[in-house]
């Protein structure tokens, strides 16, 4: 066990988390424990830990609430003051914001802030107009900025934020599904034979299941027809429900599920449709357990997959899409293909360990110790 983080203090600090992100946080939060890191975590119940760390739990949503936002803001401020990280780690901008806040007027030896850009802003004037503001905040005040991926890391270099280079994001390693597994799975969706299309993740607007629900419409003649398994749960649950119902397409709704890995492996073909993205777990999923892949060409995706480990599609085109996923359906040829190439992709994905020695890097390169010249 290396003991590289002996004497310095860490603080993890995120929002109300679903799915990587707080996956993401809890892995750099044991992995720097291990290290020798005296570690404390701010934020939802979900990040509550093993015990190895000290938890506080601090709610921050996922849009403005001027109120609680000022609670939240002093609440960290206060227990800033008392753990007295060397470090402080945000996890999203608005996250990273709040940090800033909390900070704001601290002594030179002060918590260095580092924050992690997880998400591209969402469509509409309205919310560009307030993620543009939570960017300038974090790209004045963070001492290291790691967005997920090259288009965030564009924007928020324009908006002069110190980018410490792309934040490392590994889906955590899982055993491979066994076929006595996969044979009871199929059962239990009753899909009497017939292709299985798989997506997983929240269902909120960013992830594009509306277009997903829309291109499954267009292969209802095909025959047979195939299933659509949509995992996961979300603000969006019912009005899925009712535009699948009304279009008499085959989706099947399971909710939040925990063996994503055995649904990945019974599944014909897997579909990410986002409509914005950072850098989405389930992709890394997809490519580790070798499925023939259609996603959207959104955010990080094709940083993830490369050239050839995945079918890309166009955010938002439901034509395009139904149009990718019957080809691969009727092409057994091409789908091994692009199975075994998502396999040759999944080896050059970085390890658990890797993601935390990345973000070790730059702690170290922060502490008070040894801060670098010109840090506000």
């Amino acid at each position: 066990m290396s003991a590289d983080l002996a004497g310095l203090a860490v603080g993890y600090l995120a929002g109300r988390t679903a799915g990587g992100t707080g996956r993401h946080v809890l892995m750099l939060a044991t992995g720097c424990a291990a290290r020798g890191a005296r570690v404390s975590v701010y934020g939802p119940a979900s990040l509550a830990g093993p015990g190895t760390w000290r938890f506080r739990e601090l709610d921050i949503g996922d849009r403005p609430r001027p109120a609680a936002d000022t609670r939240a803001v002093l609440r960290l401020r206060r227990w800033l003051g008392q753990d007295r990280p060397g470090v402080l780690h945000a996890h999203g901008l608005r996250a990273g914001a709040l940090a800033a806040l909390a900070l704001a007027g601290r002594p030179a030896r002060r918590t260095a802030l580092v924050v992690t850009v997880h998400n591209a802003p969402p469509p509409g004037r309205p919310a560009a107009a307030v993620y543009a503001a939570l960017e300038l905040i974090v790209a004045r005040r963070a001492d290291a900025v790691l967005p997920v991926s090259p288009d965030l890391a564009g924007r928020l270099r324009r908006r002069g934020a110190r980018i410490a280079g792309p934040a490392v994001i590994t889906a955590p390693a899982v055993a491979a599904a066994g076929p006595a597994q996969v044979a009871a799975l199929r059962q239990e969706l009753g899909d009497g034979g017939r292709p299985v299309v798989f997506a997983a993740g929240r269902l909120a607007g960013q992830k594009g299941f509306g277009t997903l629900i829309d291109a499954a419409t267009r292969w209802q003649r095909r025959q047979p027809v195939p299933v659509l398994v949509i995992a996961g749960d979300g603000p969006l649950g019912p009005a899925l429900r009712a535009q699948a119902s009304a279009a008499g397409a085959d989706v099947r709704f399971l909710g939040a599920r925990a063996d994503v890995p055995v649904l990945l492996a019974a599944a014909d073909v897997v579909v990410v449709p986002s409509s914005w993205e950072g850098q989405p777990l389930i992709v890394q999923e997809a490519l580790r357990a070798g499925r023939p892949l259609v996603a959207s060409r959104a955010g990080g995706i094709a940083d993830l997959t490369g050239a050839d480990g995945a079918v890309l599609v166009p955010p938002g085109d439901p034509g395009v899409l139904a149009a990718a996923v019957t080809r691969l359906l009727d092409d057994p040829r091409e789908a091994a293909g692009l199975a075994a190439a998502a396999r040759r992709r999944a080896a050059a994905l970085p390890s658990e360990a890797a993601a935390v020695a990345a973000a070790v890097a730059v702690y170290l390169r922060l502490r008070p110790a040894g801060r670098p010249a010109g840090s506000r």
